[in-house]
């Protein structure tokens, strides 16, 4: 990802790229031995929420938090990627406040510990990192850990943990097909290993049935107290407001700060997750968490910053790392939602990498926007080439030209539409890696 500052924990980081090898390894034999090495810190740590899907787990872990720490809990959370600094994987939970982002000789300290407790054997950085997370949590006092998982769930590095007080799976769907399988059922069987024999689990809302028998049939054969969205929970919008339910009743909530009906589920299976975890939050706490969650990256809305300049006078512009046919589908919904409350032309500013299925995505927008911009993501090398990215929104139906940038894309919009009596809505998307790029330059970073 993007960086927008030299720090001690990064340049640690950056040696162990040089070193190690880049990306997954599944497997969990590796991180089982460095966690053995620095004393099983996994074996450590407050009641953990693990969180595992394709899509909305980033959501469903935004809303935990915010839930458990408007009830006045202090909560670590655990996230990856990070948007523009490493930091942002590592939230340390503060007593009756808002928990913070370690601070950079706090983590610097820790990497440099993991990697001596390694002694250059091979691993993975992310398996490091992932050890990090532990280490960290476990020697910063909390009331809870919520863990959000990297890629699949059986043998994703952070699945050491032997006892979490919840597991929670969220939406799936196709991705990552080289590691996970090309069928969803595969894909939820993954996922579905995170669940621990008699350990709670909370199924999200499932668009594919097959996925859902898969994650109902192992949580029935592992004894496991479970909460299926649609079944023993859930949640609809009536008259401007959320309502939740679940076999304790109605509760009566605000909409969810995040935007996008998506968010509904997301926020239901957030509640019903704190819940089955054992933390007996109030309705208050839940509203308050619901009114000020907050996900960088997600649906972000950009008000001001240096990027916002190059756009139309006006111009709604949003952001979001959404990447796969699914995720565009939702996120065009929301689009279309926008559209319904005010009408304003919409143009795409896309970036991808090579493990994506563009043409999916932006199926998902057609007779929604008016034009494609594709564009290189400078966070990562493997980036697809914009041109070839216009030939796919092509390929689907839109009128698509490459450019060099965001910023250049938005100066084209601005003398596209500088008649135009409606400013336009702009969202910049595609990749993590993109919003990562996009949060740096605008000097927005997540904090």
């Amino acid at each position: 990802m993007a960086a927008v500052e030299a720090s001690e924990a990064g340049y640690e980081i950056e040696k162990l790229l040089a070193l190690h090898p880049k990306g997954f390894d599944l497997s969990l034999d590796r991180i089982t031995r460095l966690l053995a090495a620095l004393g099983n810190p996994q074996d450590r740590l407050p009641p953990v929420i693990h969180v595992a899907g394709t899509n909305g787990k980033g959501s469903a872990t935004a809303f935990s938090r915010a839930i458990l720490e408007a009830a006045g809990l202090s909560v670590h959370v655990h996230t990856s990627p990070h948007l523009v600094n490493w930091h942002e994987r590592y939230r340390l939970g503060v007593k009756g406040g808002k928990g913070r982002l370690v601070s950079d000789p706090v983590l610097a300290d820790a990497v440099r510990r993991v990697a001596e407790a390694n002694g250059g054997e091979k691993i993975t950085v992310f398996e490091i990192l992932t050890a990090v997370t532990f280490l960290l949590f476990a020697e910063h006092p909390a009331d809870v850990a919520i863990i959000e998982v990297g890629l699949g769930g059986r043998f994703d590095a952070t699945n050491v943990i032997a006892r979490p007080a919840v597991c929670v799976i969220m939406p799936i769907s196709l991705d990552h097909q080289a590691y996970l399988g090309d069928r969803v059922e595969l894909i939820a069987a993954e996922k579905a290993g995170i669940m621990k024999r008699g350990c709670p689990v909370v199924i999200g809302q499932q668009e594919e049935e097959a996925a859902r028998d898969v994650l109902v049939s192992t949580a029935e054969r592992l004894g496991c107290p479970m909460f299926v969205y649609g079944q023993d929970f859930m949640a609809h919008e009536e008259f401007g407001r959320l309502v939740y339910q679940d076999e304790g009743g109605l509760a009566d909530l605000p909409l969810p700060k995040l935007p996008g009906r998506h968010q509904y589920a997301n926020a239901a299976a957030a509640i019903r997750a704190v819940r089955a975890a054992g933390f007996d939050v109030s309705e208050a706490a839940i509203e308050r968490g619901l009114a000020g969650v907050e996900w960088p990256g997600r649906l972000q809305r950009l008000t001001s910053g240096k990027l916002t300049h190059y756009g139309p006078d006006g111009a709604e512009i949003w952001v979001d790392g959404g990447h796969n046919p699914r995720a565009g589908q939702v996120i065009a919904e929301a689009m279309a939602t926008f559209e319904e409350r005010e009408s304003r032309p919409l143009f795409l500013i896309i970036g991808m990498i090579n493990t994506k299925e563009p043409i999916g995505y932006f199926r998902a927008f057609l007779d929604l926007a008016e034009q494609v911009f594709t564009v290189p993501i400078r966070g990562s090398d493997a980036g697809l080439d914009p041109v070839a990215l216009a030939s796919d929104a092509a390929s689907v139906g839109f009128e698509a030209s490459a450019v060099s940038s965001v910023a250049e894309a938005l100066t084209v919009i601005a003398n596209l539409v500088d008649e135009d009596p409606a400013p336009p809505r702009i969202l910049i998307g595609g990749s993590l890696y993109l919003v990562g790029d996009v949060l740096a330059d605008n000097g927005t970073p997540p904090k």
